[in-house]
């Protein structure tokens, strides 16, 4: 019997099975890496240069993205508490021999490389309480909850040290998440938020002065409008300014005129809302949100605990990223330093979000090799 030639996958789906690529997933990765190459291009005065760097940091990461997403699963659990250990030994190196650039200890240079192994444990904390929960009957026990916060908290506390609010935020949030997929109660939930809100006060105490500042001016602006309340202000001025249509790719008044401070990394999305406009960024967060929406996918079938609490929490920190980014650009949370994921001019985070997708690629892959 002669089948039908539908019957067989194309090519180009055969080729991305045999790298274990998810299509879907990197079709809409692309697509968002190229509005980001177009949005950078515009912000960044129509420089060939920043584009090639970029390209260049694209490039790494996407290879890095391939390589993780040949790793089953399996495998990753094995080494995350490994892993774990010298994230932890190399956060402590930091904070003794670090690097200090822009009035923070965040980068360790080995001689024949610089980096910052906070970027890495955005990775590795959810990796390690996935790994941890993995062990343990779900939902999890007071016990098995004491030592996955533990676990959460030594990294993002050295992290805070350096000092680096947003990337302890993401740190936090990526291993909060594996503990919330693996069935922590609301009960429970209100109890940590009643008690977080508590130390409110403590917290508030060993912040440093600038990070004091920026809560302020959150509050209000105006109260500095030249100095720390610049950057919001001009930001807001920006998005209102595009409308519902924009005003037109290289049009934007405020990043050509240089109103606009960090308008290629931090507020770049101030660039983007202005040219395009409310359409446009409608269109983006559509994007951002069925890429989101799609890791859950994989997460939801993954093939054992460690591969869906892993694949839940990424594809939820991939949504903090974008929460916190659009929210500070926008006013409505304090200025923290998370980029715009996969459009902010960058390398580090970069590479980052493309290897937390290099694994949910894996998980989604080494799935269907498994049942079959």
């Amino acid at each position: 019997m002669i089948r039908d030639k539908s019957y067989y996958p194309s090519f180009s789906l055969r080729l991305m099975q045999a790298l274990h690529l998810d299509h879907v997933l990197l079709f809409c990765i692309a697509l968002l890496l190229l509005v980001g190459l177009g949005v950078l291009y515009s912000a960044g005065d129509q420089s060939t240069a920043l584009i090639s760097r970029q390209l260049t940091r694209i490039a790494l990461a996407l290879v890095i993205m391939l390589v993780l997403a040949q790793i089953p699963s399996s495998s990753l659990r094995f080494w995350s508490p490994w892993i774990y250990v010298v994230g932890v030994i190399l956060l402590v190196l930091v904070l003794v021999m670090g690097d200090v650039g822009k009035g923070a200890q965040r980068w360790l240079d080995l001689g024949f490389i610089r980096f910052q192994p906070s970027e890495m444990m955005k990775l590795v904390t959810p990796m390690m309480i996935a790994w941890y929960f993995s062990e343990k009957p779900l939902p999890p026990s007071w016990r098995t909850l004491f030592v996955a916060v533990t676990l959460i908290l030594v990294p993002t506390l050295l992290i805070g040290r350096q000092p680096d609010l947003g990337t302890a935020l993401l740190v936090f949030a990526a291993g909060f998440f594996v503990i919330y997929l693996g069935g922590m109660s609301w009960r429970l939930m209100i109890g940590l938020s009643v008690l977080l809100a508590s130390m409110m006060p403590v917290l508030w105490h060993f912040m440093h002065d600038y990070q004091r500042s920026r809560v302020m001016t959150l509050l209000d602006p105006q109260s500095d409008p030249l100095g720390a309340g610049y950057h919001i202000i001009q930001s807001q001025i920006a998005i209102g300014s595009g409308g519902v249509y924009g005003r037109g790719w290289l049009n934007g008044s405020q990043s050509h005129l240089n109103f606009l401070p960090e308008q290629s990394t931090d507020f770049i999305f101030a660039v983007f809302a202005e040219e395009f406009g409310l359409l446009g960024g409608i269109f983006l967060l559509a994007l951002y949100g069925f890429i989101i929406i799609r890791g859950l996918v994989i997460a939801a079938q993954g093939q054992d605990t460690y591969a869906r609490l892993l694949g839940g929490s990424l594809s939820l920190t991939f949504f903090v990223y974008l929460f916190v980014n659009v929210g500070m650009v926008s006013g409505i949370l304090p200025v923290v330093g998370v980029p715009l994921p996969l459009i902010s001019y960058g390398g580090t985070s970069m590479v980052t979000l493309l290897a937390g997708f290099g694994i949910l690629m894996s998980i989604n892959s080494h799935r269907r090799l498994w049942s079959k």
